[in-house]
């Protein structure tokens, strides 16, 4: 069999010079640069020291269509090399010695330069100190330019800095260090160089087994190489919108040095090439199992395991057609649209990026192929949204259930009201009435501020145009992904931290910031409640905001407080507020469903036998029961005098005691209640200390 390779000797400095004119070129079926520097400085290291560092794999192809550049410049010559494996040890020669730019995988451009010490003979990634010490060389590129200038300013810079010059050991020393450096240009590669006769397929076939070794590729990094090979154009689309999400349009003109109109641009989440990707197979091709849509893409027989070129041809033509509706501007500003009319205004609310993907897919299919009317799609894709959001439909095993989405759509009318009809239909099914009141509080017993349930509380906040708590400012309009301020609105523990700690002694974190104790309110009004307790700060910022009562009310359920909250123990409070945030994000959902519905947040109210009762501290304090107020038994079976003290306790004969029942059994009374056991004696006469405790409830 012949062979289709051999291999061949080149220098650092033949790699380099070939990568910098141009004949070495990157072709698409690679990734972006994504070595952290670190790495490059281990690479510089050991090649330093004379370790290997692996080979390198070149394919000799005079085929520049198929190219990018490696840098961040232009090339003077065309290509005659493309690299199949190694880019990133060639990328991190290129850049250290030539001192130039190359591109991140974000798009970002970046000179990467790496620090070196003669006299310990030692790399570093330079930091602050590192430049500032003159016993380093904070920048190789000059050595490998002009090693005999490069000794000169350092042993310069190492007299300055000691005082004297350096001993003639330590000048050879250093000398011996910087001219090896310099010598890495002549470090040889072995090279294996595919013959130019190799056809793109086998070229891409054998990149893809190479890099299955050492990285995990995802499918999506298959289907990429695949595009590279029959579909480059189609490829380079998907970089370029992804890049584009990540900059305005005034941005990417700045970078690309073209002028751009429109991007992508979003305040929701940076694409790669493979998310976007995935919304061109599942409406081209109805696939959201990548692994799948690669071998029909390849034109794989599943029966014969054969490539059959004829129907990879009409794969391709409708992964095509897909791509063009997903990348149309004008489509993806109007499923924009959805996500914000569902109550999601930034990022931090996108809990699953599949969410978006898929529900933007389905928002296509409903578009182009059932003819949906936009205003309809829109409130349609936004209950979608809203549900896939708050239940994690697309979190776990997110291909399947995105299939089991496409399948249903299957054999469908392509009329609008058979596509309406049948998400109608899933959203009922995935959350059915008790779902809302069962499943959803539970959700919602968490500490996490990123959790689907408490993101849809405060996406239901956006729906109903609700205000920040005690303020005239709204959710959304501080959630705005335009709003730039120093200070926004922040979570504030109704129970504070401090207070659940010094005085109800909780320990666990998780209990201690559960959502349920999570309210919006403004910064200022976070630090001036601080570490009071509810009963303590809460009346006090009422009477300061002067809201109107109304208004009050309507805002405490929006933030879902219930009635005599501040008097609750912290559990109850807990149980009951997850139960009215619940409801909260059920009412944001039938707003969803008809703009026109007024939703019903009203919360039960608390009867006489539901409030907390005080305490014999409250009492006291609070002036219910005065000090000095004598107490007698209800029963008059004997004619004890009990007596309230100013320091809250009851003295019954010469002893103190600390409540009523305490002080019941220390007056020989055998009775389940201190409370009913003894009586009052005020100005309006004598009254029992359980009826007087209720009165004050009432």
């Amino acid at each position: 069999m012949t062979l289709m390779f051999g291999h061949h000797p080149w220098t650092v400095q033949d790699l380099v010079g070939g990568v910098s004119s141009g004949t070495v070129r990157l072709p698409d079926i690679q990734r972006p640069f994504v070595w952290p520097n670190a790495k490059v400085r281990d690479l510089m290291d050991s090649m330093y020291r004379g370790y290997p560092v692996g080979e390198l794999m070149f394919w000799a192809n005079m085929d520049p269509e198929h190219t990018k550049t490696i840098g961040a410049g232009t090339k003077s010559q065309d290509a005659s090399m493309q690299v199949v494996d190694g880019q990133q040890r060639l990328t991190s020669l290129y850049a250290v010695v030539k001192g130039l730019e190359v591109w991140r995988e974000d798009y970002s451009r970046e000179r990467i330069s790496l620090a070196f010490n003669p006299l310990t003979e030692s790399f570093e990634v330079p930091t602050p100190i590192v430049k500032r010490s003159a016993e380093w060389i904070a920048d190789i590129v000059p050595i490998f330019a002009n090693p005999i200038d490069a000794r000169a300013d350092y042993l310069e810079r190492l007299e300055k800095s000691t005082g004297q010059r350096a001993d003639r050991a330590t000048e050879t020393k250093i000398e011996i260090a910087i001219n090896r450096l310099h010598q890495l240009l002549t470090y040889g590669f072995q090279v294996v160089q595919i013959h130019k006769d190799v056809d793109r397929e086998t070229v891409a076939d054998i990149f893809v087994r190479i890099n299955s070794e050492g990285v995990t590729l995802s499918s999506s990094d298959f289907i990429l190489t695949w595009m590279s090979v029959f579909w480059e154009e189609g490829r380079a689309q998907l970089e370029d919108f992804a890049r584009n999400s990540r900059f305005t349009p005034a941005g990417i003109s700045q970078i690309t040095g073209k002028t751009t109109t429109w991007t992508p641009h979003n305040p929701y989440l940076n694409l790669d090439p493979g998310q976007i990707l995935k919304v061109s197979i599942a409406v081209g091709l109805r696939r959201a199992k990548l692994a799948d849509a690669y071998n029909v893409l390849r034109g794989r027989d599943p029966r014969t395991r054969m490539i059959e070129p004829a129907s990879r041809e009409v794969e391709l033509a409708k992964l095509k057609v897909g791509q063009s509706h997903a990348l149309k501007p004008v489509h993806w500003d109007e499923f924009l649209k959805t996500l914000e009319r569902a109550g999601f205004r930034s990022r931090d609310m996108i809990t699953s990026k599949n969410t978006v993907l898929y529900s933007y897919a389905l928002w296509l299919i409903g578009r182009i192929d059932h003819k949906v009317p936009v205003d309809e799609l829109r409130e349609l894709m936004a209950r979608w949204f809203f549900m896939s959001q708050i239940t994690g439909r697309y979190t776990t095993s997110p291909e399947t259930r995105a299939q089991e989405d496409l399948n249903r759509l299957k054999g469908i009318a392509s009329t609008a009201a058979a596509f309406v009809g049948v998400l109608n239909g899933q959203i009922d099914t995935a959350v059915p009435a008790d779902w809302w009141s069962i499943t959803l509080p539970d959700n919602l017993e968490t500490s996490s501020a990123g959790a689907p349930a408490y993101v849809g509380y405060i996406a239901a906040l956006n729906i109903l145009d609700a205000e920040v708590l005690l303020s005239t400012s709204t959710v959304k309009d501080w959630i705005s992904p335009t709003r730039r301020t120093a200070k926004g609105i922040e979570k504030h523990h109704l129970f504070p931290q401090d207070y659940l700690k010094t005085q109800l002694r909780l320990s666990d974190t998780k209990k201690i910031n559960q959502v349920a104790n999570f309210a919006l309110v403004e910064w200022s009004d976070n630090i001036t409640i601080s570490n009071k307790a509810p009963e303590d700060y809460w009346p006090q910022e009422v009477a300061d905001k002067n809201i109107q009562h109304l208004r009050r009310t309507r805002q405490e359920e929006w933030h879902a407080l219930p009635d005599g909250w501040t008097g609750m123990e912290y559990e109850d409070f807990l149980d009951q507020r997850r139960h009215l945030m619940s409801k909260v994000i059920h009412e944001g959902f039938r707003r969803l469903t008809d703009p026109n519905y007024v939703p019903d947040l009203s919360r039960p109210v608390m009867t006489v036998e539901d409030r907390p009762l005080l305490t014999l501290e409250e009492m006291i304090t609070g002036g219910v029961l005065p000090p000095g107020t004598l107490l007698s038994p209800v029963n008059g079976d004997n004619d004890t005098l009990a007596e309230i003290t100013e320091d809250g306790y009851i003295k019954v004969g010469q002893h103190l005691c600390e409540s009523p029942d305490r002080a019941a059994r220390e007056d020989g009374a055998d009775v389940d209640s201190g409370w009913d056991y003894w009586q009052a004696h005020l100005e309006e006469g004598p009254v029992s200390l359980s009826e007087l405790r209720l009165q004050t409830v009432t």
